[in-house]
């Protein structure tokens, strides 16, 4: 298993556009992805739970992969989320 915690640098957080994106890239991965954000651990293949976690700009999140290969789903999903997903 292998973590890190990051910030949600894009404006809107997870609203519709990088959720879906954020979920179907993390669903081409085999390890488990989750998302820990205010005591709660989300599932970051689905995007109506990225969605429902209400995710904004400036929050402290936990990635959480284990499986497989979670090194490659953790730098992915490290890349995106650093990155604003492209909307900054």
């Amino acid at each position: 298993m292998v973590s890190k915690e990051l910030k949600v640098t894009n404006s809107e957080g997870f609203h519709m556009r990088p959720a879906t994106n954020f979920a179907n890239a993390m669903a081409k991965y085999s390890s488990d992805v989750k998302i820990e954000f205010n005591n709660m651990e989300v599932n970051a293949k689905s995007v109506m739970n990225l969605i429902a976690a209400c995710i904004k700009f400036g929050a402290e999140i936990k990635i959480v992969c284990d499986g497989e290969d979670e090194e490659a789903a953790l730098a992915e999903a490290t890349k995106m989320i650093e990155s604003g997903f492209g909307e900054e």
